[in-house]
């Protein structure tokens, strides 16, 4: 790679080279420690003689801008001093779209010093000690190797054909999903397939519906696309149909696990769900992010499954099953808006990473993905006992867990008054991690509560942690 410098005509050669590599580096394009191409180097690229780059290199080693290590090269010095950025103009014609957007609120991105205590209890984070490492790397070799093989053009919109046909089968097998590879439209995770929806559907002032509370990414989402986003409330079936109000164009639930409360959604009320649905000519999106991990009772019908025309788009992904990381979900898109989404897919980023979406592929097809779910699932399992036995228990005085029978957060509501504030600073001070209800609340006043997620933590340290917690709320009453 050749160093960006452009030289002019045929004048003050040595002069035109100390003024560009001194801008470079005053701006910070060349960073302190960047190591300069060789003076013969440099003259060969530039068509410039050796000693025209020699004594520029000269003059700027002098002004303390380059320092020479013998037999290593030329190297940016420390402590230049910077110039200053040059701040945007005022005039900015499109100013208040750009501050719109760098307002725009961005929960559960997880900043310091979430996710740092001893003891975790952050939602959405499943266990990094669980992820099948050894699983993982060999599919990955194997596309590698697949890659290796190909043509090296762009791939299709949706997905890999592969891919597609195994996450088919897994929805099928898993939630009792109805479709095949052709509904199927891979992703960079679910936010990517809640962005796709509302962009061949949203406009600004339409009117969406979101549970309340419900998943913030997801709101802020639709409200960026210039919708009018309403509330509605959930009691223990889960969203108030009746309360979605008449010329909604898109519903947003998370029915198999309400997000953050934890109940399912009743039968009964996924019905009157999708027949308000109908009524309105609405697309309902199903976030079904954790349902994998369920622990009692049977089996409820995903909301695509119960759908006889064509009115939900489900949404799954592989960021709480394996890793946020890999950013991989997928959409099965609702008959009406099928290849409208796959256009977008096209125009946004075209498509998802292809030797990612060969490594999943694989991972899927040979039984990874179900072996590895079984696997956290005892793992989850127990550990939804031990805060169940323990919230039932010694700290049932100030929580009551709201009953949920999947995922891996659970969420505790205050029984009586309590400084939220203090209980999670004085815990943290005690390296407990502890994370509020409020944020998940728009418009209505929040419950007083706590999201208890326990990916993240291990059963044997459950105990301990919440020994802490406990203390701490003897110390405040």
């Amino acid at each position: 790679m050749e160093l960006h410098v452009v030289i002019e005509g045929g004048k003050d050669l040595t002069g035109q080279l100390v003024r560009q590599l001194g801008d470079a580096i005053r701006a910070g394009r060349l960073a302190t420690g960047e190591k300069l191409p060789p003076s013969r180097l440099l003259a060969e690229q530039l068509g410039l003689s050796r000693k025209t780059v020699s004594e520029a290199y000269a003059r700027l080693t002098w002004d303390k801008l380059l320092t020479g290590k013998v037999g290593s090269g030329t190297f940016v010095a420390d402590g230049v001093q910077r110039a200053q950025a040059v701040p945007a103009g005022r005039a900015l014609a499109g100013a208040a779209v750009a501050a719109r957007w760098r307002d725009m609120p961005t929960p559960l991105r997880h900043p310091a010093p979430a996710g740092s205590a001893r003891y975790e209890y952050i939602g959405g984070a499943p266990d990094r000690q669980l992820y099948p490492h050894a699983d993982w790397r060999r599919c990955v070799t194997q596309a590698l190797r697949q890659g290796a093989r190909s043509r090296g053009l762009y791939g299709d919109a949706e997905g890999l054909r592969e891919l597609r046909d195994a996450i088919a089968r897994h929805a099928a097998f898993a939630r009792g999903v109805r479709c095949s590879a052709l509904d199927v439209v891979v992703t960079n995770g679910a936010q990517q397939a809640l962005d796709l929806v509302a962009r061949v559907l949203v406009e600004p002032g339409c009117t969406v519906a979101v549970e309340e509370p419900g998943y913030p990414p997801a709101r802020h989402l639709f409200s960026a696309q210039g919708a009018r986003v309403v509330g509605v409330p959930v009691d223990s079936e889960g969203i108030v149909v009746d309360d979605i109000p008449d010329g909604t164009r898109l519903i947003y639930v998370t029915p198999a696990h309400q997000f953050p409360l934890g109940m399912p959604m009743s039968v009964a009320r996924r019905e009157a769900l999708l027949a308000r649905a109908q009524a309105l000519g609405a697309i309902v999106i199903e976030d079904d992010y954790d349902s994998e991990f369920r622990y009692e009772g049977r089996p409820t019908d995903s909301l695509q499954s119960m759908d006889r025309h064509g009115n939900v788009a489900f949404v799954g992904t592989f960021s709480k099953t394996l890793s946020p990381e890999l950013r991989m979900g997928y959409l099965i898109a609702a008959p009406a808006v099928r290849e409208a989404v796959a256009t977008a897919k096209h125009l946004t980023d075209w498509h998802s990473p292809v030797p990612a979406q060969w490594a999943l592929a694989k991972f899927i097809e040979e039984g990874g993905l179900q072996k590895h779910i079984r696997r956290c699932h005892a793992r989850y399992a127990e550990r939804r006992a031990r805060l169940m036995q323990r919230f039932a228990n010694d700290l049932a005085p100030w929580f009551e867990l709201v009953p949920a029978a999947a995922g891996f957060h659970m969420a505790a509501l205050c029984r009586r008054p309590i400084d939220l504030g203090v209980l999670i600073t004085l815990a943290r001070r005690v390296d407990v991690g502890l994370y509020r209800l409020d944020g998940f609340y728009a418009s209505s006043p929040p419950q007083a509560g706590l999201l208890m997620g326990y990916g993240a933590i291990d059963a044997a340290d459950i105990d301990p942690s919440l020994d802490r917690v406990r203390d701490v709320l003897i110390q405040m009453r």
